[in-house]
């Protein structure tokens, strides 16, 4: 099983400590102590403790979507200093995932799919984000899916 993707943030966070980059320093603790409970509540499944790069993507992607959520509040609040402090925080988070699709990649490949054959919502669906994983927002391939479907 590999872990690079843990190893990789463990030893971040060792040299942001030692430049001293508190902020990065603190965004990396966190992403390892979600990373270290879901590895907990696979032990107490009794499943192997250790996760793949693809569940620790899943971690990250998990903080990423809760951020992004928090962020939209905090400009409706009106609090523009603690959404600029979630902006800088994902900026360092968002390094540690796959690059993100495009609109323009993921309309290519649901077009695709449905040239296949796959015409109802649920196949087509289940098919984008069997291949869009981890690199495109589900919200997004939903509403391309939807579009492709009502276009004909």
């Amino acid at each position: 099983m590999d872990n690079g993707l843990k190893e990789k943030l463990e030893a971040d966070l060792k040299n942001s400590l030692l430049k001293g980059e508190k902020d990065k320093a603190n965004v990396l603790r966190f992403l390892l102590s979600l990373i270290h409970n879901r590895e907990i509540e696979k032990r107490s499944t009794g499943q192997a403790p250790v996760l793949t790069d693809e569940e620790v993507i899943e971690v990250i992607q998990r903080e990423v979507k809760k951020r992004n959520e928090a962020v939209e509040l905090f400009k409706k609040g009106g609090r523009n200093d603690l959404a600029e402090k979630e902006i800088k925080e994902l900026s360092f988070i968002n390094s540690y995932l796959p690059p993100q699709m495009t609109k323009g990649e993921i309309e290519a490949l649901v077009s695709e799919l449905k040239s296949k054959g796959l015409n109802d919502f649920g196949s087509l669906m289940k098919e984008a984000v069997k291949v869009t994983k981890g690199r495109a927002d589900g919200k997004l391939v939903s509403e391309i899916v939807r579009n492709a479907l009502n276009a004909g």
